[in-house]
C-alpha cells in the first residue's frame, strides 16, 4: 500500500513540474509573439524585430505575472508615440496566450 501510494505521489509531482515547464514555455512564447508584433507597431526595422521580442521575454522575468511586461510594452509605447493603447495592448497579450497555448501544446 505504502508503494502505491508513493508511485502515486510520484505521478502528481512529475505530472506538477510537466505543468509548470508547460507554463513556462507558454508565457515565453506568448511574449515572443507579443514581441514581435508590437515591434511592428512601434516601427522597429525588421531586423532589429526578434532582439525587441527577446527583451519582452526579459522583462518577464523581473517579477511573477504579466504586468512586468505591460509596464515594459507602455514605455515603449510612450516613448516611440505609437498608437498602441493599453487595452489594446492588454488584448493582444489574450490573444497571444491563446495562441502560444495553441503553438506549445500542439508541438
Amino acid at each position: 500500500m505504502a508503494d502505491t501510494f508513493n508511485e502515486r505521489e510520484k505521478g502528481f509531482e512529475a505530472k506538477f513540474k510537466l505543468d509548470q515547464e508547460t507554463e513556462f514555455k507558454v508565457e515565453a512564447r506568448r511574449n515572443k509573439l507579443l514581441g514581435l508584433w508590437l515591434a511592428e507597431k512601434l516601427g522597429i526595422n525588421e531586423s532589429e524585430r526578434a532582439g525587441y521580442a527577446g527583451e519582452v521575454i526579459a522583462a518577464d522575468l523581473e517579477e511573477p505575472g504579466v504586468e512586468d511586461v505591460v509596464r515594459k510594452c507602455l514605455a515603449d509605447i510612450e516613448a516611440r508615440g505609437a498608437n498602441v493603447s493599453e487595452d489594446d495592448l492588454r488584448s493582444k497579450i489574450e490573444e497571444m496566450t491563446s495562441e502560444a497555448h495553441r503553438q506549445i501544446v500542439g508541438e
